[in-house]
């Protein structure tokens, strides 16, 4: 129950908001009274509960905006007591309220975590209504300067394996134009293991790749950039072709943390001179064709995830009719969103679908891979929950 003479009651009309909740936590049955008289007479609009041990205290500090610690207790005594009320405390104040006028004391407990040091008999109802509310005042901006700091540095990490995730294409072509596109989805301020990666290696050879780790979140995301580093040394080495994402594999089973972790991939070899491209897809949706004014998902085999049962991803060959042709690489984030209230997917012949769209014809292809997100958004009735990577490679008119 709360201290009877804590100014409890003196303000029953005021919102539960505008009142602080303390813990005086002291043996001495005078001491704790005088404590309740003081903020009883300066109206504190501060409720008062009171433990008489440390032990007590642990059971009733649920809720509490302030502890009051005298440093004698039964069960703990001096900064021992300041210690275990700090690892209890969570995100409540802590103040030292103790007989001993001791400033290097003092010292030393605000170092070790206390907001405030206030001697018995020194302070009046004034003083330590104001100092308890400073309290309170200082651990929320702590607090708050804390997760803004975790915040940043989350950010700051993002960010970092972002430049990882998502490397500028490493080509000099000007055969065909590359253009890329990364939308993180709606966890908040996680970053998902969707990759993507161009190099090109000979005159007439560009090699291509859109890679998706499963889950969010730290481990996820710098495992997708191994694995990207990985395909791109790969490719740079002239690795044989069927052996690339096998490779890439192995990398995978040896680098994550959890036998569950598993990534899909859709690799692209584009040869220039011959206008065809080689196909490999392990566990990922198809690359989709725009060319002739028609929208065609590539009929390559889906293979199987990489990181489940090592097996070589089956080639396909496609062939480009013409000279005018985009290919659209993109992770799963863009197909899985839902069509309105129902529960169906967009999945790929939705995108297809929205691909086919009039409207879209009318959009600049470097554009292309944002309108397609928007519109995705739009069909899915708000933003997208995972991350979309895409790749859209173009040759001439690109349509």
């Amino acid at each position: 129950m709360p201290y009877p003479h804590g100014g409890l009651g003196r303000h029953a009309s005021l919102p539960p908001g505008e009142r602080l909740r303390v813990l005086l936590v002291e043996d001495d049955e005078g001491d704790a009274f005088l404590v309740g008289e003081l903020l009883a007479e300066t109206n504190s609009m501060i409720d008062l509960l009171v433990a008489t041990s440390l032990s007590e205290a642990r059971q009733r500090i649920t809720n509490v905006d302030c502890v009051l610690l005298d440093l004698g207790l039964p069960d703990a005594q001096g900064l021992d007591g300041l210690r275990q009320v700090l690892e209890m405390s969570s995100g409540a104040a802590v103040c030292v309220l103790t007989g001993r006028s001791d400033e290097h004391l003092g010292i030393v407990a605000v170092a070790e975590g206390a907001q405030d040091y206030l001697v018995k008999g020194q302070v009046d109802g004034v003083l330590l209504t104001r100092a308890l509310r400073y309290a309170v005042e200082r651990k929320r901006a702590d607090v708050n300067a804390r997760r803004l700091r975790e915040v940043e540095l989350r950010q700051a990490e993002s960010a970092r394996l972002e430049r990882g995730l998502l490397p500028q294409p490493l080509m000099t072509t000007d055969q065909v134009a590359v253009h890329t596109f990364y939308r993180p989805g709606r966890h908040a301020a996680l970053i998902g293991g969707d990759f993507f990666d161009v190099v090109q290696t000979h005159p007439d050879r560009l090699d291509l790749i859109v890679g998706d780790v499963c889950g969010h979140g730290v481990d996820e995301a710098a495992l997708g950039v191994e694995l990207r580093v990985a395909w791109r040394a790969l490719v740079l080495a002239r690795v044989p072709d069927d052996e690339v994402l096998p490779a890439l594999e192995q990398v995978l089973m040896s680098e994550r943390r959890l036998q569950e972790i598993f990534a899909t991939v859709a690799a692209v070899r584009l040869d220039l001179d011959a206008n065809r491209a080689t196909v490999r897809l392990a566990g990922h949706p198809p690359p989709l064709l725009l060319s002739g004014g028609r929208v065609t998902p590539v009929p390559a085999p889906g293979g199987l995830l990489l990181g489940v049962r090592p097996r070589r991803p089956i080639a396909y060959d496609l062939e480009f009719d013409t000279d005018d042709w985009s290919l659209l690489m993109y992770t799963d984030g863009l197909i899985e969103g839902r069509v309105g209230a129902s529960d169906d997917r967009l999945d790929v012949p939705g995108l297809s679908g929205l691909l086919d769209e009039p409207a879209n014809r009318q959009v600049p292809l470097p554009e292309l891979p944002a309108w397609l997100v928007g519109r995705a958004e739009q069909i899915n009735g708000g933003p997208l929950a995972d991350d979309v990577a895409m790749l859209l490679v173009s040759r001439g008119g690109g349509r």
